[in-house]
């Protein structure tokens, strides 16, 4: 596994993206009713593509509606699967929409899945020497890895080319197909070698290379083990056929002729203010977009008074890798910051004390980030009234992230703040995925983010003997230092 190559052509698994984003995220509602969270989610991962690869043409393949030629092959095929949940049907159109408003083109192909559509593209692409990225989560996709072939997965952040697949599946691309048919997919209702996984499956074709020597070989096999794949003989090649990937799906356009159009972001406002995801609009608005529809014409009285009085403005986020830290000292400032973070759904958080001592200390200030590169600091120690503002904040249903949020917890539970189940401590994150290593959030940032942060040390001195106390260092400084924390553990939850 090594971290991710530019490349000019990014395959994008929709379907994937769907489902992962609708389990990843909490079930989000907006006003009407109408469930919105799998879209933010999968939004959210197209702007963070789109980001990441902004030269290359990113292409978008869902599933179409209906019956596949697999279906044809094996009635039972993916028989066991549940029914769509309810709330997530009716947040595939939006997302569809939001996708094609982008300007990205979008492909459903009746009778093939997305993974054929997209082994066909990224056939074309190798065919004229082109390096294609496959952003997907699925394993079945290991099988199209090649010299010119990788994958991403946007929620590890890992980039899998072929020694990659042979790290993570112990045997090689081209042998992908022929360990999915023995180990099988309980999912797709893929019949495998029965009590054959994943180390069987590895030891077999390190000896015999490919499924079909194994079968010719299967005499050879004692024990338990070997009955049951001389058993499983008749249905191994069905089991084959239905794990391989087309590359060969006709296609109303080639590669060549699918391209992204421009940004329809009058389209996209109108999508963000009718799904209700006030952030996004927000930064449209901010840049002069309108939508033409009856909610931007009319827009609501706070909308109004935050238009033309600078104290209750809604946040402009920082343009690209520029830092954007602002502080709120009264009512006025702290609440449009507020609103952005509910709107966006999701901000990161840390408290500034006078000490590392939940019992001794006192709360200073606390600093939030909704989006990279911005953040606010909101300073308590002169006006504790605003706490008052955090106890329903803290208990909305808005993915609450911190950095060690033990501490954070006890010290927002003494001044009555009770923190909701929605939250992510990227200190947990870190040490699940890798338990040797040390996890204190100035380690990752350099580690992970390549990003060297404000030492504490510039504010207080020595650690061991602190020459400032930090309720003594000045606010500018204590609100750089405490925003870009929040800015960081936002980021690291993002990777």
């Amino acid at each position: 596994m090594t971290t991710k190559a530019p490349t000019p052509v990014v395959l994008v698994d929709g379907s994937s993206y769907l489902f992962r984003a609708y389990h990843a995220m909490p079930p989000l509602n907006n006003s009407k009713g109408m469930p919105t969270g799998a879209i933010k989610g999968v939004v959210n991962m197209m702007r963070s593509l789109a980001k990441d690869y902004a030269d290359a043409n990113i292409i978008v393949v869902f599933d179409a509606k209906g019956p596949t030629f697999r279906n044809e092959m094996y009635s039972e095929y993916k028989a066991h699967r549940p029914p769509m949940p309810d709330d997530m049907r009716p947040q595939i159109e939006p997302i569809h929409n939001i996708i094609k408003a982008m300007g990205l083109p979008l492909l459903m192909v009746e009778g093939v899945e997305a993974d054929d559509v997209i082994g066909t593209l990224a056939s074309q692409a190798t065919a004229k020497g082109i390096d294609t990225l496959i952003s997907t989560g699925d394993k079945d996709m290991a099988q199209l890895v090649s010299a010119h072939v990788g994958l991403v997965n946007t929620m590890t952040n890992t980039y899998m080319n072929e020694q990659g697949v042979i790290d993570k599946f112990g045997v090689r691309p081209d042998q992908i197909i022929d360990y999915l048919a023995i180990v099988g997919d309980t999912a797709d209702n893929i019949p495998g070698v029965p009590g054959a996984g994943p180390k069987t499956a590895v030891k077999w074709l390190s000896a015999y290379d490919n499924l079909e020597s194994l079968m010719s070989k299967a005499d050879d096999i004692g024990g338990k083990i070997g009955e049951k794949i001389r058993n499983a003989l008749e249905f191994l090649p069905l089991s084959k056929a239905l794990t391989t990937i087309k590359l060969d799906v006709e296609l109303d356009q080639s590669l060549d002729q699918i391209k992204p159009k421009p940004v329809d972001q009058a389209a996209l406002l109108a999508l963000y203010e009718e799904l209700e995801f006030k952030s996004w609009a927000n930064v449209l608005i901010q840049d002069g977009v309108s939508s033409n529809t009856s909610s931007s014409q009319n827009a609501t009285a706070a909308d109004q008074t935050a238009q033309t009085d600078p104290t209750v403005a809604r946040p402009v986020p920082a343009k690209v890798n520029e830092k954007d830290y602002t502080i709120a000292s009264n009512m006025a400032q702290l609440e449009p910051w507020l609103a952005a973070c509910k709107d966006a759904q999701i901000f990161a958080f840390d408290t500034e004390t006078t000490s590392l001592e939940i019992d001794k200390a006192k709360l200073l200030g606390i600093s939030f980030s909704y989006s990279k590169n911005i953040a606010f600091y909101c300073d308590v120690s002169k006006e504790e009234t605003l706490i008052d503002l955090y106890k329903d904040f803290f208990h909305s249903k808005t993915i609450k992230i911190a950095h060690n949020l033990k501490y954070d917890y006890g010290i927002l539970s003494k001044y009555g703040i009770q923190i909701n189940e929605f939250c992510f401590d990227t200190m947990i994150a870190h040490y699940l995925i890798d338990p040797e290593k040390r996890h204190n959030l100035d380690q990752l940032s350099r580690t992970i983010l390549n990003y060297d942060p404000i030492p504490i040390e510039s504010l207080i001195g020595s650690k061991t003997k602190p020459t400032k106390k930090m309720e003594e260092v000045e606010i500018d400084v204590l609100k750089n230092y405490a925003a870009e924390d929040a800015d960081l553990t936002f980021q690291l939850y993002q990777k």
